[in-house]
């Protein structure tokens, strides 16, 4: 689970009575989006028939244009997510970081899901004694790519959640 039990209200729209504007909530999006097609190849390396987690990120990256509705969006992220069901490994966690992303239209704290799944992605294809160094570099990567609208929220939601996102933001 790597959502809180009590939503935090910097991601919920302001709509929806919370903070978040749809400006701030496209770039959480766009920014996981980033994240999950990082780490796709392992994915595609290993289900190079199946477009699914492909979809799910270019859903999400139409719903930012306002080319794809919500749920169309979150019904791509569903089937990334299906995608992963009967695999293992790197390529299970990159289709989760896809599916991830494109739900995050849905619900705007879904951007760290699809963060955490491409660094757990990352550390699936190294060997255990590479895991930290190779987690490090992909959480580093990650950062580099947030536009400073959302850095501090991010950064900040990390902290708050690195618990449960299995402690991979500790770097």
């Amino acid at each position: 689970m790597i959502l809180p039990k009590e939503r935090d209200l910097r991601f919920i729209t302001i709509r929806r009575g919370g903070t978040l504007t749809d400006s701030d909530h496209h770039l959480l999006a766009l920014w996981a989006a980033d994240c999950a097609e990082h780490v796709l190849h392992f994915f595609e390396e290993e289900q190079p028939s199946d477009p699914r987690p492909r979809q799910a990120i270019e859903a999400v990256r139409a719903w930012t244009c306002g080319e794809l509705k919500m749920m169309e969006t979150r019904a791509m992220g569903g089937h990334s997510m299906a995608a992963a069901r009967n695999l293992k490994g790197a390529a299970r966690n990159a289709a989760y970081a896809a599916g991830q992303a494109a739900v995050t239209a849905h619900v705007a704290a879904h951007e760290l899901g699809a963060a955490a799944y491409a660094i757990k992605a990352v550390w699936e294809s190294v060997e255990k004694n590479e895991k930290d160094k190779a987690g490090e570099k992909e959480c580093k990567w990650q950062r580099n790519q947030l536009p400073d609208e959302i850095r501090e929220l991010v950064l900040d939601d990390q902290k708050l959640r690195n618990q449960i996102c299995w402690f991979v933001f500790n770097f």
